[in-house]
């Protein structure tokens, strides 16, 4: 159980950590909104990630070809949202002063990374090569380590934005309000080239 638990840690940490769209988000959204807003954005990640885990890790092949099929609608969908995001990101007036934690924006900035990786088609497709590559998933091991890898999974993953968002907060009181509107700015072109490469991967792809 240890063993397979350190393994699915490992695994989420190396699997969140490259700064992708999501990276950009939380730490847009610790800066500008507090570490809460950054850490459940980055937690909406990991759920995601946990999920596309537990389907390689129980060897759910239904699932796995229904979304392997799906592969050209989720990433139009991906890809249009990223868009979205960041048009959203970059017109947005900087704070100034701290969100209210209402369980509405929360759940928006939980939401929000949770539909933008659960439709990115290249986290199923890393879990099924890491699962295999670590010798798990399906009938290859027991249930309880299968388990205990996508525990250790969400857990990695979510201790990657817990730091990440605290190391980020440390220095929001430093940085002035002026700066936030360049801070939503560069986010929101960042975020929307990741969108447009996905929607013109798709084009040149068909």
């Amino acid at each position: 159980m240890l063993i397979p638990l350190l393994k699915g840690i490992l695994l989420g940490l190396s699997i969140a950590a490259p700064v992708g769209p999501i990276g950009i988000l939380c730490i847009r959204r610790t800066i500008t909104l507090g570490r809460l807003h950054g850490f459940l954005s980055g937690l909406g990640a990991a759920t995601a990630d946990a999920f596309y885990g537990f389907i390689a890790g129980f060897g759910l092949t239904l699932v796995t070809g229904f979304l392997l099929d799906q592969k050209v609608l989720l990433q139009a969908v991906g890809g249009l949202f990223l868009i979205y995001l960041g048009v959203q990101t970059f017109r947005s007036r900087p704070a100034t002063e701290a969100a209210r934690a209402s369980g509405d924006t929360l759940l928006k900035s939980y939401a929000s990374t949770l539909m933008l990786t659960i439709t990115n088609p290249m986290t199923i497709m890393s879990f099924l090569g890491a699962f295999a590559g670590l010798g798990m998933g399906g009938a290859q091991s027991g249930m309880a380590a299968a388990i205990a890898l996508v525990i250790g999974v969400f857990a990695g993953s979510a201790l990657w934005w817990l730091a990440l968002s605290f190391v980020i907060g440390m220095f929001r009181d430093r940085i002035h309000v002026s700066v936030y509107r360049w801070i939503n700015r560069i986010s929101g072109v960042i975020l929307t080239i990741f969108g447009l490469v996905a929607i013109v991967g798709l084009l040149l792809g068909g």
